[in-house]
């Protein structure tokens, strides 16, 4: 199984167009909005989430980009974590491809429908399927899920769907055994997380924020108190003690104002030294 690490920003990426914060300024490497590819045969790939950076994502990776023929590409399909728009919007900038399965929580897929019609648009270009994520089906992976968060995107907070909301992926190759967790939205450690992530060659966690009071202060962005907190993300001060000898853990989806994205800060070497690694887009593994 190869994965390659298309994009490991929050929302807005890094550094944000809208902010000149001390880190946006910072010279720091940039980071595009989360995604991953994910491929058996290193042939056919999956995306998991689709970043709004998507299309500069595909033409950065040669695995990912058209051909042979003028018109045959190597995506096969996507799945969702959430409906977070920093990662469902990719899809529209995917309806060239004709048509893919989509695969999400029956939540998001409601909410793909009703609150934000992506499905309703995407579906004017070609025969997209979209089905749930408790029944994926795809050659040579196989998939399983965890829900991790009930928070919905601001743009559903009206819906009526059940949840969950947000999962996590565990995505084992059938022919080697190797097995990578993906949960780029951690609201919490959830019950059975450690379970879900047993055996793992690689867990990509939620490293939206460093600490749980990061976006508050004249530092910041300014945001307002409470914010951070309502937008259900586990800080990495809280799941970093949890990590335990075994996977390669590593830390992704990191937000404009965590100073990890810093090589040189004191805290992107806190969890170098805890014991998990922050990959730069475009870092490949193989499991």
């Amino acid at each position: 199984m190869r994965l390659i690490l298309l994009g490991t920003a929050a929302g807005g990426g890094f550094p944000q167009w809208n902010c000149a914060c001390a880190l946006c300024v910072s010279g720091a490497p940039p980071r595009t909005q989360d995604c991953v590819a994910v491929s058996a045969d290193g042939e056919g790939w999956y995306l998991l989430n689709a970043s709004p950076d998507i299309r500069a994502q595909i033409l950065a990776t040669p695995p990912l980009r058209a051909g042979p023929g003028p018109r045959e590409i190597p995506l096969r399909g996507v799945l969702l974590t959430d409906a977070e728009l920093d990662h469902s919007l990719g899809l529209l900038l995917l309806r060239e491809a004709g048509g893919l399965p989509v695969w999400a929580p029956e939540a998001v897929l409601g909410a793909l429908s009703e609150q934000f019609p992506a499905r309703s648009i995407i579906d004017g270009y070609g025969g997209w399927e979209w089905l749930p994520s408790s029944e994926v089906s795809i050659d040579g992976l196989r998939v399983s899920t965890l829900p991790v968060s009930d928070k919905r995107p601001k743009y559903a907070r009206s819906s009526t769907e059940d949840g969950p909301w947000v999962v996590a992926y565990r995505i084992e190759d059938v022919e080697t055994g190797g097995v990578f967790v993906y949960a780029p939205c951690l609201k919490s450690w959830p019950d059975g997380f450690d379970d879900f992530t047993r055996d793992a060659g690689l867990v990509l966690l939620d490293g939206t924020f460093y600490a749980p009071d990061e976006m508050s202060g004249a530092t910041a962005a300014e945001v307002g108190d409470g914010a951070q907190l309502a937008m259900g993300h586990l800080p990495i001060t809280g799941s970093l003690a949890k990590l335990r000898p075994g996977p390669r853990w590593a830390y992704t989806h990191l937000n404009n104002t965590n100073p990890v994205v810093d090589p040189a800060s004191p805290e992107h070497a806190a969890v170098l030294d805890g014991g998990a690694s922050l990959p730069l887009d475009g870092t490949e593994f193989k499991l």
